[in-house]
């Protein structure tokens, strides 16, 4: 499996109208998390992200937040971001451009953000036009990312996955990670390290 774990410059000025990181001038990192909520990913993170006062931003599915209401509550009112990705977990290259904005709409009606990250990254420039109208009016903020943890990847050791983020992250930095079950098992083990490290380094983490 193929995937650039620091999003290159070149990606970045094609689609410059997403956002790839933060500038900053401070020590701050922006900790992301894909697909949740989830009965054990999703109360593993809260409880790590706790110990560091740290804020994240979670893109969640629409059809996980029905099913899990009670921990989509709680990542918010410990005071954590949200956005919105997608009801059905769809990639906007493969699915019509009707049927994709007619699955944000749904998950927008569960997930009340501005934020938009397209699963995979996929997303055409005629959906990501439309977007506004498929998220209750709101502008849209579509959030891409700066590193990719990998910890997705059923190939990549949990030891890679922790050397992935050290090696490509830098102040601004929007991280990926999951709160799903593919990706628990590298999550437990990189997760807790990421933040002792960079806690140690004196970064703080926020949410967008």
């Amino acid at each position: 499996m193929f995937y650039f774990v620091k999003t290159p410059g070149w990606l970045k000025r094609i689609y410059d109208s997403y956002t790839w990181s933060i500038p900053v001038n401070d020590k701050i990192l922006y900790l992301t998390f894909d697909d949740g909520p989830h009965p054990e990913a999703t109360p593993f993170v809260l409880k790590e992200l706790k110990k560091h006062n740290a804020l994240a931003t979670f893109f969640c599915i629409g059809k996980n937040v029905v099913t899990y209401p009670d921990i989509y509550k709680q990542l918010i009112n410990e005071g954590h971001s949200v956005g919105n990705h997608t009801y059905n977990h769809l990639n906007g290259w493969k699915t019509g451009s009707d049927d994709y904005l007619k699955d944000i709409d749904l998950a927008s009606h569960e997930i009340d953000s501005d934020l938009f990250r397209p699963p995979y990254g996929r997303i055409t420039s005629f959906q990501a036009k439309n977007l506004r109208s498929a998220m209750k009016g709101k502008e849209p903020r579509v959030i891409m990312w700066d590193v990719l943890s990998g910890d997705f990847d059923n190939d990549c050791t949990p030891q890679q996955c922790l050397s992935n983020v050290i090696l490509a992250t830098v102040p601004g930095s929007i991280i990926i990670f999951h709160d799903s079950e593919k990706a628990f098992s590298n999550l437990t083990y990189t997760l807790p390290r990421i933040l002792n490290y960079f806690s140690e380094k004196g970064y703080l983490f926020k949410s967008l």
